[in-house]
């Protein structure tokens, strides 16, 4: 089934990554503050965006990055929807942003990972960090979106 997913850098509106948002398990990602006019500036201003889609074109995977396109790039957002878990679609969208980017020889990667997550992201190889330097004082009301 894998292979009738297909994988492609394009721009999602905000109403259908927040639609994909409640089939995955990225909707409890975000703070409440602001949240749809946070998202519409989340879709239009990442430097990669990929989709997965299903042969009737609904969105089943989404990864965002931000990167330089010479040294690093940071996943912001990476997820599949439940019903699609398990087909490879996440390893791909990383394998492809990657390369995106300009490829494991020249880009390092960072995310921060859903404590779920962390055993993916291990299988993919990467490790983790103790260096991270942080500044966070936004205003942050947990939900998940519905």
């Amino acid at each position: 089934m894998e292979n009738k997913i297909k994988i492609t850098e394009e721009r999602v509106t905000a109403e259908e990554y927040i639609d994909f948002l409640k089939r995955t398990d990225l909707g409890s990602q975000y703070p409440q503050e602001r949240f749809e006019s946070r998202i519409e500036k989340l879709v239009r201003n990442v430097s990669i965006s990929l989709t997965a889609r299903n042969e009737a074109g609904l969105l089943v995977g989404a990864l965002f990055g931000l990167t330089d396109f010479a040294y690093w790039l940071y996943v912001t957002d990476l997820g599949v929807d439940r019903g699609y878990e398990g087909q490879g679609i996440g390893r791909r969208l990383m394998k492809a942003a990657h390369e995106i980017a300009g490829g494991e020889k020249d880009i390092a990667v960072y995310l921060i990972a859903n404590e779920n997550a962390v055993g993916f992201y291990e299988k993919l190889g990467m490790e983790k960090a103790d260096d991270v330097m942080q500044y966070n004082h936004i205003e942050w009301t947990e939900f998940t979106v519905e």
